[in-house]
């Protein structure tokens, strides 16, 4: 998926707004390698090349026997 940045995104804030999470950073900046020569702060317009999601795992509802 390519996305662009909006005015004073930083990469984390980006991947958070698209992904949901932020634990997807060092597979975007592998993905990406120019990013981290840009700094802290993406220009506003830059594409970037996030990976798709994927999904959640479902979660087990659990039964107690003392319940």
């Amino acid at each position: 998926m390519i996305v662009r940045a909006q005015q004073n995104d930083t990469l984390d804030l980006l991947v958070w707004r698209y992904l949901g999470s932020t634990s997807s950073i060092a597979a975007v900046l592998a993905i990406n390698p120019d990013i981290a020569s840009l700094g802290a702060f993406l220009p506003m317009g830059k594409a970037i090349n996030l990976p798709d999601r994927t999904p959640a795992a479902p979660v087990l509802q659990m039964i107690n026997l003392w319940d």
